[in-house]
Protein backbone atom coordinates (compact mmCIF):
# COMPACT_ATOMS: atom_id res chain seq x y z
CA UNK A 1 0.00 0.00 0.00
CA UNK A 2 1.34 3.16 -1.50
CA UNK A 3 0.52 6.26 0.90
CA UNK A 4 0.19 9.99 0.96
CA UNK A 5 2.37 11.85 1.10
CA UNK A 6 3.98 9.42 -1.86
CA UNK A 7 4.53 10.72 -5.33
CA UNK A 8 2.97 9.46 -8.14
CA UNK A 9 3.64 9.18 -11.96
CA UNK A 10 1.29 10.46 -14.61
CA UNK A 11 1.77 10.27 -18.72
CA UNK A 12 -0.31 12.26 -20.20
CA UNK A 13 -1.10 15.24 -19.36
CA UNK A 14 -4.84 15.96 -20.95
CA UNK A 15 -8.18 16.48 -19.20
CA UNK A 16 -8.23 12.78 -18.00
CA UNK A 17 -5.03 13.11 -16.47
CA UNK A 18 -5.81 16.74 -14.99
CA UNK A 19 -8.65 15.20 -13.09
CA UNK A 20 -6.27 12.30 -12.20
CA UNK A 21 -3.86 15.44 -10.59
CA UNK A 22 -7.14 16.68 -8.89
CA UNK A 23 -8.04 13.67 -6.87
CA UNK A 24 -4.08 12.63 -5.96
CA UNK A 25 -3.80 16.01 -4.87
CA UNK A 26 -7.47 15.85 -2.44
CA UNK A 27 -5.87 12.78 -1.45
CA UNK A 28 -2.79 14.20 -0.38
CA UNK A 29 -0.20 12.55 -2.99
CA UNK A 30 2.50 14.85 -5.24
CA UNK A 31 2.19 14.05 -9.19
CA UNK A 32 4.77 14.33 -11.65
CA UNK A 33 3.34 14.48 -15.24
CA UNK A 34 5.12 13.32 -18.38
CA UNK A 35 3.84 15.13 -21.41
CA UNK A 36 5.61 16.49 -24.20
CA UNK A 37 2.83 20.17 -24.36
CA UNK A 38 4.18 22.56 -22.30
CA UNK A 39 0.98 23.86 -21.42
CA UNK A 40 -1.00 20.27 -20.80
CA UNK A 41 -3.69 20.32 -18.83
CA UNK A 42 -2.64 18.15 -16.14
CA UNK A 43 0.85 19.50 -16.28
CA UNK A 44 0.03 23.21 -15.58
CA UNK A 45 -1.55 21.67 -12.28
CA UNK A 46 0.89 19.09 -11.35
CA UNK A 47 3.54 19.46 -8.73
CA UNK A 48 6.08 19.07 -11.41
CA UNK A 49 5.89 18.83 -15.03
CA UNK A 50 8.38 16.65 -17.62
CA UNK A 51 7.08 18.42 -20.74
CA UNK A 52 9.90 15.85 -23.61
CA UNK A 53 9.04 12.67 -25.62
CA UNK A 54 7.32 9.97 -23.54
CA UNK A 55 9.98 7.70 -24.42
CA UNK A 56 12.65 10.04 -23.15
CA UNK A 57 15.32 8.09 -21.94
CA UNK A 58 16.17 11.10 -18.89
CA UNK A 59 12.69 11.65 -18.39
CA UNK A 60 11.96 8.02 -17.57
CA UNK A 61 15.02 7.64 -15.38
CA UNK A 62 13.63 10.77 -13.23
CA UNK A 63 10.16 8.97 -12.82
CA UNK A 64 11.61 5.86 -12.01
CA UNK A 65 13.65 7.26 -9.07
CA UNK A 66 11.14 9.93 -7.87
CA UNK A 67 7.72 7.85 -8.03
CA UNK A 68 6.24 5.32 -5.69
CA UNK A 69 3.78 3.83 -8.83
CA UNK A 70 3.04 5.47 -12.41
CA UNK A 71 0.11 5.16 -14.14
CA UNK A 72 -1.45 6.51 -17.97
CA UNK A 73 -4.13 8.82 -18.83
CA UNK A 74 -4.12 7.53 -22.39
CA UNK A 75 -3.81 4.12 -24.22
CA UNK A 76 -1.10 5.63 -26.88
CA UNK A 77 2.07 5.35 -25.16
CA UNK A 78 4.96 3.93 -26.16
CA UNK A 79 4.80 0.36 -25.01
CA UNK A 80 8.90 0.04 -24.54
CA UNK A 81 8.40 3.05 -22.09
CA UNK A 82 5.73 1.09 -19.57
CA UNK A 83 8.18 -1.80 -19.48
CA UNK A 84 11.48 0.28 -18.62
CA UNK A 85 9.08 1.47 -15.83
CA UNK A 86 7.75 -1.56 -15.04
CA UNK A 87 11.71 -2.79 -13.55
CA UNK A 88 11.73 -0.75 -11.03
CA UNK A 89 8.21 1.07 -10.08
CA UNK A 90 4.83 -0.30 -10.06
CA UNK A 91 2.73 0.33 -13.14
CA UNK A 92 -1.00 0.02 -13.21
CA UNK A 93 -2.06 -0.96 -15.78
CA UNK A 94 0.36 -3.25 -17.00
CA UNK A 95 2.08 -2.86 -20.27
CA UNK A 96 0.38 -5.99 -21.76
CA UNK A 97 -3.12 -5.01 -20.87
CA UNK A 98 -2.37 -1.76 -22.23
CA UNK A 99 -0.77 -3.53 -25.65
CA UNK A 100 -4.23 -5.17 -26.07
CA UNK A 101 -6.10 -2.15 -25.93
CA UNK A 102 -4.59 0.27 -27.98
CA UNK A 103 -4.19 -1.92 -31.15
CA UNK A 104 -7.56 -2.60 -32.44
CA UNK A 105 -6.43 -5.67 -34.04
CA UNK A 106 -4.77 -6.89 -30.97
CA UNK A 107 -8.00 -6.21 -29.04
CA UNK A 108 -10.73 -7.90 -31.91
CA UNK A 109 -8.39 -11.10 -31.67
CA UNK A 110 -8.73 -10.91 -28.10
CA UNK A 111 -12.05 -10.85 -27.81
CA UNK A 112 -12.65 -13.64 -31.05
CA UNK A 113 -10.11 -16.02 -28.95
CA UNK A 114 -11.77 -15.45 -25.36
CA UNK A 115 -15.50 -15.80 -26.92
CA UNK A 116 -16.42 -12.10 -26.21
CA UNK A 117 -19.51 -11.29 -28.86
CA UNK A 118 -17.68 -8.51 -31.11
CA UNK A 119 -19.19 -7.31 -34.83
CA UNK A 120 -17.34 -9.12 -37.75
CA UNK A 121 -14.13 -7.99 -39.00
CA UNK A 122 -10.96 -8.71 -40.93
CA UNK A 123 -7.75 -7.43 -40.60
CA UNK A 124 -6.47 -4.74 -43.17
CA UNK A 125 -2.68 -4.95 -43.64
CA UNK A 126 -1.85 -4.52 -47.55
CA UNK A 127 -3.79 -3.36 -50.82
CA UNK A 128 -4.14 -7.25 -51.88
CA UNK A 129 -6.15 -7.53 -47.78
CA UNK A 130 -8.57 -4.72 -48.89
CA UNK A 131 -9.02 -5.55 -52.56
CA UNK A 132 -9.78 -9.25 -51.24
CA UNK A 133 -12.26 -8.06 -48.42
CA UNK A 134 -15.15 -10.56 -47.74
CA UNK A 135 -17.87 -8.78 -49.37
CA UNK A 136 -20.54 -9.39 -46.36
CA UNK A 137 -18.34 -7.10 -43.80
CA UNK A 138 -19.99 -4.67 -45.92
CA UNK A 139 -21.16 -2.00 -45.40
CA UNK A 140 -18.45 -1.11 -42.86
CA UNK A 141 -15.97 0.80 -41.21
CA UNK A 142 -12.41 0.53 -41.69
CA UNK A 143 -10.56 2.11 -38.95
CA UNK A 144 -6.95 2.59 -38.60
CA UNK A 145 -5.46 0.14 -35.65
CA UNK A 146 -3.45 2.52 -33.94
CA UNK A 147 -3.84 6.09 -32.49
CA UNK A 148 -7.69 6.72 -33.84
CA UNK A 149 -10.33 7.87 -31.21
CA UNK A 150 -13.54 10.38 -31.46
CA UNK A 151 -13.72 9.39 -35.36
CA UNK A 152 -10.99 10.32 -36.33
CA UNK A 153 -9.37 7.50 -38.79
CA UNK A 154 -12.18 5.32 -39.74
CA UNK A 155 -14.41 5.51 -42.96
CA UNK A 156 -17.27 4.57 -43.59
CA UNK A 157 -16.98 2.37 -47.08
CA UNK A 158 -19.77 0.61 -48.78
CA UNK A 159 -17.60 -2.08 -51.11
CA UNK A 160 -14.05 -3.42 -51.55
CA UNK A 161 -13.17 -0.28 -54.20
CA UNK A 162 -13.78 2.50 -51.05
CA UNK A 163 -12.07 0.28 -48.72
CA UNK A 164 -8.88 0.30 -50.96
CA UNK A 165 -9.46 4.23 -51.41
CA UNK A 166 -9.66 4.76 -47.66
CA UNK A 167 -6.42 2.31 -46.81
CA UNK A 168 -4.68 4.78 -49.04
CA UNK A 169 -5.78 7.38 -47.55
CA UNK A 170 -4.95 6.54 -44.24
CA UNK A 171 -1.43 6.30 -45.61
CA UNK A 172 -1.46 2.09 -45.51
CA UNK A 173 -1.92 1.93 -42.13
CA UNK A 174 -2.67 -1.11 -40.64
CA UNK A 175 -6.76 -1.66 -40.32
CA UNK A 176 -9.48 -2.84 -39.40
CA UNK A 177 -12.11 -3.36 -41.28
CA UNK A 178 -15.51 -3.83 -39.55
CA UNK A 179 -18.77 -4.70 -40.40
CA UNK A 180 -21.83 -2.17 -39.16
CA UNK A 181 -24.40 -3.13 -36.80
CA UNK A 182 -27.81 -2.33 -36.82
CA UNK A 183 -27.01 -0.30 -33.47
CA UNK A 184 -29.77 0.34 -31.19
CA UNK A 185 -27.94 2.21 -28.90
CA UNK A 186 -24.32 2.27 -27.48
CA UNK A 187 -23.55 1.39 -23.42
CA UNK A 188 -20.42 1.81 -21.46
CA UNK A 189 -19.32 0.47 -18.44
CA UNK A 190 -16.38 1.75 -16.36
CA UNK A 191 -14.60 -0.62 -13.30
CA UNK A 192 -11.77 -1.03 -11.18
CA UNK A 193 -9.79 -4.33 -10.62
CA UNK A 194 -7.61 -4.11 -7.97
CA UNK A 195 -4.12 -6.69 -7.25
CA UNK A 196 -6.39 -8.97 -5.29
CA UNK A 197 -9.06 -9.18 -8.62
CA UNK A 198 -11.87 -7.30 -6.75
CA UNK A 199 -13.83 -5.33 -9.43
CA UNK A 200 -16.22 -2.57 -8.68
CA UNK A 201 -18.15 -1.71 -11.98
CA UNK A 202 -19.40 1.98 -11.60
CA UNK A 203 -23.21 2.02 -13.03
CA UNK A 204 -23.72 1.41 -16.86
CA UNK A 205 -24.14 4.42 -18.76
CA UNK A 206 -26.62 5.35 -22.16
CA UNK A 207 -24.73 6.91 -24.68
CA UNK A 208 -25.19 8.82 -27.79
CA UNK A 209 -22.65 10.36 -30.10
CA UNK A 210 -22.69 13.18 -32.57
CA UNK A 211 -19.94 13.22 -35.85
CA UNK A 212 -18.20 10.80 -34.41
CA UNK A 213 -18.05 12.57 -30.87
CA UNK A 214 -19.62 11.33 -27.83
CA UNK A 215 -22.23 13.47 -26.70
CA UNK A 216 -24.23 12.04 -24.19
CA UNK A 217 -24.05 10.04 -21.46
CA UNK A 218 -27.06 9.10 -19.34
CA UNK A 219 -27.28 6.99 -15.96
CA UNK A 220 -29.79 5.35 -15.26
CA UNK A 221 -30.37 4.59 -19.62
CA UNK A 222 -33.20 4.88 -20.56
CA UNK A 223 -33.36 1.06 -21.97
CA UNK A 224 -31.95 -0.27 -18.77
CA UNK A 225 -32.38 -3.49 -19.56
CA UNK A 226 -29.56 -4.81 -20.06
CA UNK A 227 -26.90 -3.05 -17.94
CA UNK A 228 -26.59 -5.91 -15.24
CA UNK A 229 -25.27 -7.93 -18.56
CA UNK A 230 -23.15 -5.29 -19.94
CA UNK A 231 -21.18 -4.71 -16.37
CA UNK A 232 -21.12 -8.50 -15.68
CA UNK A 233 -19.37 -8.80 -19.43
CA UNK A 234 -17.10 -5.67 -18.61
CA UNK A 235 -15.82 -7.73 -15.54
CA UNK A 236 -15.60 -11.11 -17.50
CA UNK A 237 -12.96 -8.60 -19.85
CA UNK A 238 -10.82 -7.17 -16.71
CA UNK A 239 -10.75 -10.89 -15.62
CA UNK A 240 -9.70 -12.25 -19.05
CA UNK A 241 -7.51 -9.75 -19.83
CA UNK A 242 -5.99 -9.65 -16.16
CA UNK A 243 -6.32 -6.41 -15.90
CA UNK A 244 -5.57 -3.98 -12.85
CA UNK A 245 -6.72 -0.48 -12.89
CA UNK A 246 -9.53 1.19 -14.20
CA UNK A 247 -11.32 1.00 -17.60
CA UNK A 248 -13.70 1.67 -19.59
CA UNK A 249 -15.48 -1.05 -21.90
CA UNK A 250 -18.04 0.21 -24.94
CA UNK A 251 -20.62 -1.96 -26.04
CA UNK A 252 -23.16 -2.07 -28.61
CA UNK A 253 -26.86 -3.24 -28.20
CA UNK A 254 -27.93 -4.59 -31.62
CA UNK A 255 -31.47 -6.07 -31.79
CA UNK A 256 -31.36 -6.90 -27.86
CA UNK A 257 -28.19 -8.22 -27.68
CA UNK A 258 -24.79 -7.04 -25.92
CA UNK A 259 -21.63 -6.87 -28.95
CA UNK A 260 -18.15 -5.49 -27.21
CA UNK A 261 -16.91 -2.74 -29.10
CA UNK A 262 -13.69 -1.50 -27.89
CA UNK A 263 -11.77 -1.18 -24.42
CA UNK A 264 -9.98 1.97 -22.93
CA UNK A 265 -7.37 1.26 -19.98
CA UNK A 266 -7.74 4.26 -18.43
CA UNK A 267 -10.86 6.46 -17.06
CA UNK A 268 -13.35 7.47 -19.87
CA UNK A 269 -15.43 10.27 -21.11
CA UNK A 270 -18.27 8.57 -20.18
CA UNK A 271 -17.37 8.13 -16.54
CA UNK A 272 -17.33 12.10 -15.94
CA UNK A 273 -20.75 11.60 -14.43
CA UNK A 274 -19.54 10.14 -11.49
CA UNK A 275 -17.94 12.82 -10.61
CA UNK A 276 -21.01 14.76 -9.11
CA UNK A 277 -22.93 11.49 -9.08
CA UNK A 278 -21.28 8.43 -7.07
CA UNK A 279 -19.75 8.87 -3.66
CA UNK A 280 -16.12 8.06 -5.50
CA UNK A 281 -15.33 9.13 -9.20
CA UNK A 282 -13.63 7.00 -11.65
CA UNK A 283 -10.18 9.37 -10.85
CA UNK A 284 -10.10 8.91 -6.98
CA UNK A 285 -10.95 5.13 -8.14
CA UNK A 286 -7.61 5.07 -10.19
CA UNK A 287 -5.56 6.43 -7.57
CA UNK A 288 -6.89 4.05 -4.92
CA UNK A 289 -5.97 0.97 -7.91
CA UNK A 290 -2.43 2.25 -8.47
CA UNK A 291 -1.47 2.76 -5.05
CA UNK A 292 -2.96 -0.83 -3.47
CA UNK A 293 -5.99 1.11 -1.42
CA UNK A 294 -9.05 -0.49 -0.87
CA UNK A 295 -11.86 0.09 -3.90
CA UNK A 296 -14.00 3.08 -2.81
CA UNK A 297 -18.11 2.84 -2.68
CA UNK A 298 -19.30 3.41 -6.41
CA UNK A 299 -22.87 3.71 -6.19
CA UNK A 300 -24.96 6.14 -7.69
CA UNK A 301 -26.79 8.57 -5.36
CA UNK A 302 -27.96 10.91 -8.19
CA UNK A 303 -29.30 10.43 -11.50
CA UNK A 304 -26.81 12.11 -14.31
CA UNK A 305 -26.64 13.12 -17.48
CA UNK A 306 -23.58 14.43 -18.72
CA UNK A 307 -22.87 16.43 -21.78
CA UNK A 308 -19.77 17.34 -23.77
CA UNK A 309 -18.45 20.88 -24.27
CA UNK A 310 -16.59 20.90 -27.80
CA UNK A 311 -14.55 23.69 -29.05
CA UNK A 312 -17.08 24.37 -31.51
CA UNK A 313 -18.93 26.29 -29.36
CA UNK A 314 -15.91 28.85 -29.45
CA UNK A 315 -16.48 29.39 -32.98
CA UNK A 316 -20.67 30.43 -33.38
CA UNK A 317 -20.58 33.52 -34.17
CA UNK A 318 -17.87 33.98 -36.30
CA UNK A 319 -16.02 30.61 -37.72
CA UNK A 320 -12.73 32.53 -37.77
CA UNK A 321 -12.41 33.45 -34.21
CA UNK A 322 -13.26 32.60 -30.93
CA UNK A 323 -15.44 33.57 -28.52
CA UNK A 324 -16.29 32.23 -24.89
CA UNK A 325 -19.52 30.84 -24.16
CA UNK A 326 -21.87 32.01 -22.47
CA UNK A 327 -21.67 30.31 -19.15
CA UNK A 328 -23.83 32.10 -17.34
CA UNK A 329 -26.60 29.73 -19.18
CA UNK A 330 -25.28 26.94 -17.39
CA UNK A 331 -24.47 28.11 -13.82
CA UNK A 332 -28.00 29.61 -13.27
CA UNK A 333 -29.23 25.83 -13.33
CA UNK A 334 -28.87 25.05 -9.75
CA UNK A 335 -28.70 21.24 -10.41
CA UNK A 336 -26.02 21.19 -13.20
CA UNK A 337 -21.81 21.09 -12.25
CA UNK A 338 -19.48 22.54 -14.77
CA UNK A 339 -16.13 21.53 -15.71
CA UNK A 340 -14.45 23.14 -17.75
CA UNK A 341 -10.67 21.77 -18.90
CA UNK A 342 -8.41 24.63 -18.68
CA UNK A 343 -7.24 24.13 -22.88
CA UNK A 344 -5.68 27.44 -23.91
CA UNK A 345 -7.03 26.90 -27.42
CA UNK A 346 -10.27 26.30 -28.59
CA UNK A 347 -10.54 24.09 -31.70
CA UNK A 348 -13.50 22.05 -33.47
CA UNK A 349 -14.30 18.55 -31.85
CA UNK A 350 -11.81 19.09 -29.31
CA UNK A 351 -12.94 18.75 -25.74
CA UNK A 352 -13.26 21.02 -23.94
CA UNK A 353 -14.86 20.66 -21.25
CA UNK A 354 -18.56 19.45 -19.87
CA UNK A 355 -21.49 19.52 -17.90
CA UNK A 356 -23.07 17.43 -15.55
CA UNK A 357 -26.97 17.45 -14.58
CA UNK A 358 -28.23 15.48 -11.06
CA UNK A 359 -31.29 14.71 -9.87
CA UNK A 360 -33.50 12.18 -8.51
CA UNK A 361 -35.80 11.69 -11.37
CA UNK A 362 -33.82 10.75 -14.86
CA UNK A 363 -36.49 11.87 -16.88
CA UNK A 364 -36.44 15.33 -15.24
CA UNK A 365 -32.50 15.36 -15.59
CA UNK A 366 -32.34 14.48 -18.81
CA UNK A 367 -34.35 17.20 -19.85
CA UNK A 368 -32.83 19.93 -17.81
CA UNK A 369 -29.83 18.80 -19.31
CA UNK A 370 -31.22 19.15 -22.90
CA UNK A 371 -32.42 22.59 -22.46
CA UNK A 372 -29.08 23.44 -21.20
CA UNK A 373 -27.23 21.98 -23.96
CA UNK A 374 -29.58 23.86 -26.20
CA UNK A 375 -29.28 27.17 -24.39
CA UNK A 376 -26.08 27.50 -25.28
CA UNK A 377 -26.27 26.47 -28.51
CA UNK A 378 -24.93 22.88 -29.26
CA UNK A 379 -27.19 21.65 -32.00
CA UNK A 380 -28.38 18.51 -33.05
CA UNK A 381 -27.14 18.30 -36.84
Amino acid sequence: MILPPATLGLLGGGQLGRFFVMAAHELGYRVVVLDPDPDSPAGRIADEHLAVAYDDPAALGHLAESCAAVTTEFENVPANALHYLAMSVRVRPGAEAVAICQNRSAEKDFLRRHGFPHAPYADIRNEEDAKNADTGLFPGILKVARFGYDGKGQARVTNREEALAAFHQFRFEPCVLEKMLPLDHEVSVVLARDEAGKIECFPAVENRHLHGILDISSVPPARACLTGNAENMAADIARMIDYVGVMAVELFVVRGQLYVNEMAPRPHNSGHYTLDACLTDQFEQQVRVLCGLPLGDVHAHSAATMVNLLGDLWYLDDPNHTREPDWQKLLAVPNLKLHLYGKRRAKPGRKMGHFTVIGDEPGAVHETATVARAAIGIADD
